[in-house]
């Protein structure tokens, strides 16, 4: 059943304006280098055009890790917003299929023994991890063997990872062809260990919300919108979403 827009409204904006939290460690979807300006990016375009369809004005509230702005779902600070699907937030957060996905690998040093994914989660690997981020929880789900130094930031984890001679840094793959170029003879191992999903949430408890954001980004991607986003801010490394299954 399509909820009525008065309804999504009540829920996105009861307060007549559309408030989103915004992911600013994400380089690829966020960008605001001026805190005084509007962000630019994917993720604000594709809010913006969700403000336009329900005819609201909207705000943006910048979080500097996904997992700040996932801790503030039940806080009132934002009614919608833009962040990694993760199993560990569905308690919280009603979630939107995937409108992107980005690869998640590991750069590791020059002359690493480790030559493929599958080499890394063994015993006495050390694995630099930004803490709450989307790949951070995946990894700490899954891995038997290797062990995760989580450190606040991407800057901290690449840090920590040359200081202390760490056998790998996790993240996202543009992210990591951006600090190999700092690493000589470092590589970037090939496939991925996961995708991670960027998708569009809501506190729980907003039925009317979740079942619009659902369908809008369905529409989103069979209707070309979100390629063209992601064109028109000239992102490369991110491709669109498969239809919700």
């Amino acid at each position: 059943m399509t909820p009525t827009l008065d309804s999504v409204r009540a829920e996105l904006a009861p307060q007549g304006t559309l408030k989103v939290g915004l992911n600013l460690a994400n380089f690829l979807l966020v960008s605001m280098k001026d805190p005084q300006q509007d962000p630019k990016g994917i993720a604000p375009d594709l809010a913006r055009e969700v403000a336009r369809q329900i005819g609201v004005p909207i705000e943006f509230f910048p979080y500097a890790t996904p997992g700040e702005m996932a801790d503030a779902a039940q806080s009132g600070v934002w009614n919608m917003a833009l962040l990694a699907v993760e199993p560990a937030r569905q308690n919280v957060i009603d979630f939107s299929a995937p409108y992107l996905e980005i690869e998640a690998t590991y750069l590791v040093p020059a002359n690493s023994p480790l030559q493929c994914i599958e080499d890394v989660d063994r015993a006495g690997v050390r694995i630099a991890v930004m803490h709450k981020s989307a790949y951070d929880l995946y990894l700490s789900r899954s891995l038997k063997h290797a062990q995760l130094v989580q450190l606040a930031s991407m800057d901290a984890s690449f840090e920590q990872f040359v200081a202390q001679g760490m056998e790998a840094l996790s993240g996202l793959r543009p992210r990591l062809v951006q600090e190999q170029a700092k690493l000589p003879g470092s590589r970037i191992l090939d496939g991925r260990f996961t995708a991670i999903g960027q998708a569009i949430g809501v506190p729980k408890g907003g039925s009317a919300a979740a079942a619009y954001l659902r369908q809008f980004v369905e529409q989103a991607k069979s209707s070309g919108l979100v390629a063209q986003i992601i064109e028109r801010n000239g992102v490369r490394g991110v491709t669109v979403a498969g239809p919700a299954t």
